[in-house]
């Protein structure tokens, strides 16, 4: 695990890189949804998406992390189910029924599920600071989608509902992984995705867009999907759901202004007021220093950290194995995953509430 400062700042920049790259696929996808069926346009999305992730998986080698064991697999199968399937099926059914101000105001639930599920059940701690800046960031993104349920049916709206808390719990067990290697669950989930969908639209005999049009929702989607689902993971990592969720709530915004810029779409009070909202929220969150004296439990786990001979992490201040520092220069820090044991600690520092720091308050 890297210092806390060094961490909180390198989820929050994944957390916002992911945001931007999932804002921004949201008006590029509702300029192509007439091209195909909704089941083929989402299984190629996933598809772009598996695409790209093997690309990463390619490029970053075989870097030091944790890989799925079979302990993990159930949970990777039921968030693949749920944020790969169940959600966005629920999203496409449920988006037919509603006019898109609604099914905007009702995507915002996810960040609202993900933090409940998150502090109330995942024992994450989100205080004063944190909680007004997820008000501030939702209330943004309410006022963006105009805050209108008018037209609005009750199917239309409980299908919604069930995408958004379908990610939610998605959010949860991804955290719950995120010690895995991310590249390797991102990957899994969307290929469990895209390979079910595709199947399904080839089987039922769906309509598929035109060669150039599948070649940009595969663009679309190794951004989009691929490169944010990545992105997201670490921020998950490094940060706990709640605050993630917070970060990844601007993503309508993105979107907005996105379409703003390249759509020429025009500006609106209402854009301002949310722009206004929602930098207040990311910039309360930014600066959010919770510290406090607490005491860590005797834990035994494996995961992707940074050893520094020279001390400085008391988390991972311990022993190694000879074959845990096969061909690693051991004189200056340096990144390794291995099974390790955490010694019983109290002290006090800035944290947040990652896999180190669940504790009561």
């Amino acid at each position: 695990m890297a210092r806390p400062a060094e961490q909180q700042r390198r989820g929050q920049l994944a957390g916002l890189a992911a945001a931007v790259l999932f804002g921004i696929s949201a008006p590029l996808i509702s300029t192509l949804t007439g091209a195909g069926s909704a089941l083929s346009i989402a299984g190629l999305l996933y598809g772009g998406a598996t695409l790209a992730l093997l690309v990463v998986r390619l490029l970053r080698g075989t870097e030091a992390e944790t890989p799925v064991g079979r302990q993990d697999w159930p949970a990777l199968a039921a968030l693949t189910l749920l944020g790969g399937v169940v959600g966005p099926l629920a999203l496409v059914l449920g988006l037919a029924r509603l006019p898109a101000a609604s099914s905007s105001l009702l995507l915002n639930l996810e960040a609202v599920f993900t933090m409940a599920i998150a502090v109330l059940l995942g024992r994450e701690h989100l205080g004063r600071c944190g909680l007004l800046s997820a008000g501030l960031t939702i209330a943004g993104a309410v006022v963006i989608s105009e805050g209108s349920l008018s037209g609005a049916s009750g199917a239309g709206s409980a299908l919604i509902a069930l995408a958004t808390l379908a990610w939610g719990i998605d959010n949860n067990l991804s955290q719950r992984l995120s010690l895995r290697n991310p590249v390797q669950i991102a990957t899994v989930k969307a290929a469990g995705a895209s390979l079910p969908m595709l199947t399904l639209a080839l089987l039922l005999g769906h309509r598929f867009p035109s060669a150039p049009v599948c070649l940009g929702l595969l663009g679309i989607g190794a951004l989009g999907y691929g490169l944010s689902i990545w992105l997201d993971l670490l921020a998950l990592r490094d940060l706990g759901a709640a605050r993630e969720a917070v970060l990844f709530s601007t993503a309508p915004f993105v979107g907005a202004l996105f379409s703003l810029a390249f759509f020429r779409e025009p500006f609106t009070p209402q854009l301002l007021v949310a722009a206004a909202l929602m930098a207040g929220g990311v910039v309360l969150l930014l600066r959010e220093q919770h510290s406090h004296w607490h005491r860590h439990g005797e834990l035994r786990h494996a995961h992707r950290h940074r050893h520094d001979p020279r001390g400085g992490d008391p988390h991972h201040d311990h022993t190694h194995a000879p074959e845990d520092l096969a061909d690693i220069p051991c004189e200056s820090p340096f990144w390794h995953a291995h099974e390790h044991r955490h010694a019983p600690l109290e002290h006090a520092h800035p944290h947040v509430s990652d896999a180190h720091h669940r504790h009561p308050h």
